[in-house]
């Protein structure tokens, strides 16, 4: 397995609330996990992430309050939203916001995706995004 050179790790409160959000809901793939260390490495399309249990973490920077995250989303990049949608709906798991459609200014292009955002089990922001086009801005 090739890792990327940006990886995030997020601090989970029940490894195994995460990993039933993050596997069977939204279709990531655990590629391994440290059982002992309540540690999982997940992907999905090309995305990857760490999650951790371990509240005496040496990595922990200061108490941890819900919603985690805050001050910061993660993009994820998805060849198709509407199956990820279906798995929400079909999981009962409500969206902070429906998709929209957005044109983000790239030079002298709009790179076009539709997005939706969505809190996971810890409050970490994640928003999914599916290209949809570029065009002169």
């Amino acid at each position: 397995m090739k890792f990327n050179k940006l990886i995030p790790e997020l601090r989970v409160s029940s490894l195994q609330k995460s990993l039933h959000f993050y596997k069977d809901i939204l279709g990531f793939k655990v590629e391994y996990e440290r059982k002992e260390k309540k540690f999982a490495f997940i992907s999905n399309e090309g995305a990857q992430m760490m999650l951790e249990e371990n509240p005496n973490s040496k990595w922990k920077t200061g108490k941890l309050e819900h919603p985690y995250g805050r001050g910061v989303n993660f993009q994820i990049a998805v060849k198709d939203l509407k199956v990820l949608l279906g798995k929400l709906k079909e999981n009962n798991y409500s969206l902070k916001t429906e998709p929209t459609e957005n044109w983000y200014r790239q030079e002298d292009n709009l790179l076009g995706v539709r997005e939706l955002l969505i809190l996971d089990p810890d409050g970490y922001l994640l928003r999914f995004s599916q290209g949809i086009g570029k065009r002169k801005a």
